[in-house]
C-alpha cells in the first residue's frame, strides 16, 4: 500500500494531477513525482477573462497555464492542456449568470467541482490510465471499509471541504488530496525546497473567471439587459430608495445602499419577480430554518424523520454550528440552526458535518 492507499508500489501507480498554475497544485505534483509515482499534469482551459466582459486580450488565463506548464517542465512530468472552455461556460459561467438574476448568490466553485472537475476531467484521467484523480485542495481523505470519507482540512483556515459536498462515493474513492493535512506555509516552503518558479505566486482572490471581483460585467455579458432598476424597500413597506439592478447585491450587504436612514440598513432579501431590494436591521438578518434542495450524501443515505443532529455550514468561512436536518420530499431537507445565523443567502450551501467529517449538504432555497 503506498501513500496515497492505492495497492502498489509508487512507479507503478499513475496519477493525474489537476494543475492550476498555483502554488498548491504544483507543490501536489512535485511531492508525487518526489515519491516516485508517475505523475501526468494536466491543465484546463477554461475561460478567457477579456471575452468574458467583452473585453478581448484585457486578461487571459493563458498565464496560469503557462505556469503550470513551466513547474511540469521543471519537475519532469508530462504536462496535457485541455479546452474545456464551452462545458466550463455551459454548467459553470451560465448558471452563475442565471443565479444572480433569481436573486440569488451562486457557489461557482462547488459547480466547477461537481461538473468540470469530478465529473469531466475525473473520467479523462481514468482514460489516461491514471489510478487516481488528484488535486491541490485542502480536504483530509480517508479510506475505511465503507469507501472514502472526506474530512476538514487539518488548517481549517483553509479547509475547503464545503466545496466538495456534491461529490458522489464513487468520486470520492478515486480523487485524492495529499495537502489536506498541511498549512499554507507549510505548502510554500516546500514550494521553495522543490525551487518551483510558482514558489512566491500569490493566491488568486476572486473567482477565477471575474477579473478584479467585477461580477456584474460577466452577468451582463452573459445576460444582456439584466440590470434592470427597481425599488428598494423597508421591512416595513416604506420604499426608500431606487436600485438600476438587483444583481448588484448580495443578502447581508451594508455598504453601498446609498440610503439615508436613522439606523444602518442591510439588504435582508432579493425579489426578482418584483425587482425588489428588501432591507432593514441587522435584527432582520437573523434566521433560525431554512430549506434545501439537490440534498446529496457521502456514505449516508437516509434520515429518519425526528431528524438527525449535526453541524453545518451555511458559508464556506463560517465555523460549523449546531443543528438538525429533517427530510423532505424530491431531494429536499429542512434545517434548523440552533444558535440562528445572519444573512443566509438563497444560491449559498448547506454543508453538513459529523466532528470533522463532511457528509454532504445542498443548495439553500429559503430562509424562514
Amino acid at each position: 500500500m503506498n501513500s496515497l492507499f492505492i495497492d502498489k508500489a509508487p512507479e507503478d501507480t499513475r496519477v493525474i494531477v489537476a494543475m492550476s498554475g498555483g502554488v498548491d497544485s504544483s507543490v501536489t505534483a512535485a511531492m508525487l513525482k518526489e515519491e516516485g509515482y508517475d505523475v501526468v499534469g494536466v491543465t484546463l482551459q477554461l475561460y478567457d477573462h477579456g471575452e468574458a466582459v467583452c473585453r478581448p486580450n484585457t486578461c487571459c488565463a493563458g498565464r496560469d497555464i503557462y505556469d503550470a506548464r513551466r513547474v511540469a517542465d521543471q519537475i519532469g512530468i508530462p504536462h496535457y492542456v485541455l479546452d474545456y472552455e464551452e462545458v466550463f461556460k455551459r454548467d459553470v459561467m451560465e448558471y452563475f449568470a442565471e443565479t444572480y438574476v433569481h436573486g440569488e448568490t451562486p457557489i461557482p466553485c462547488v459547480k466547477c467541482n461537481e461538473t468540470v472537475k469530478f465529473r469531466d476531467l475525473l473520467e479523462t484521467a481514468k482514460d489516461l490510465g491514471g489510478d487516481a484523480l488528484v488535486t491541490g485542495h485542502y480536504v483530509q481523505w480517508e479510506m475505511t471499509d465503507q469507501g472514502a470519507i472526506l474530512l476538514r482540512g487539518d488548517d481549517h483556515r483553509r479547509d475547503q471541504s464545503y466545496f466538495m459536498f456534491t461529490m458522489t462515493q464513487d468520486q470520492a474513492d478515486y480523487v485524492r488530496f495529499p495537502l489536506g493535512g498541511m498549512c499554507k506555509d507549510e505548502t510554500r516552503e516546500l514550494a521553495k525546497k522543490f525551487g518551483l518558479a510558482v514558489a512566491s505566486k500569490s493566491d488568486s482572490q476572486d473567482i477565477c473567471f471575474v477579473p478584479e471581483g467585477k461580477y456584474v460585467d460577466v452577468v451582463e455579458k452573459l445576460r444582456p439587459g439584466s440590470l434592470e432598476a427597481g425599488e428598494i424597500v423597508h421591512v416595513d413597506g416604506t420604499v426608500v430608495g431606487k436600485h438600476d439592478g438587483i444583481i448588484k447585491y448580495t443578502v447581508g450587504q451594508r455598504r453601498g445602499l446609498g440610503i439615508a436612514w436613522p439606523e444602518p440598513l442591510y439588504v435582508i432579501k432579493l425579489d426578482a419577480e418584483n425587482k425588489q431590494v428588501i432591507v432593514g436591521p441587522k435584527e432582520a438578518l437573523m434566521e433560525y430554518e431554512l430549506t434545501i434542495n439537490g440534498v446529496n450524501w457521502i456514505g449516508f443515505t437516509e434520515l429518519p424523520d425526528e431528524g438527525r443532529e449535526l453541524v453545518v455550514k451555511v458559508r464556506s468561512a463560517q465555523p460549523p454550528q449546531p443543528a438538525t436536518v429533517y427530510p423532505l420530499e424530491d431531494g429536499r431537507a429542512r434545517v434548523t440552526l440552533k444558535d440562528g445565523y445572519a444573512g443566509i443567502a438563497p444560491g449559498q450551501a448547506c454543508v453538513f458535518y459529523e466532528g470533522e467529517r463532511m457528509l454532504g449538504g445542498g443548495w439553500i432555497e429559503t430562509a424562514a
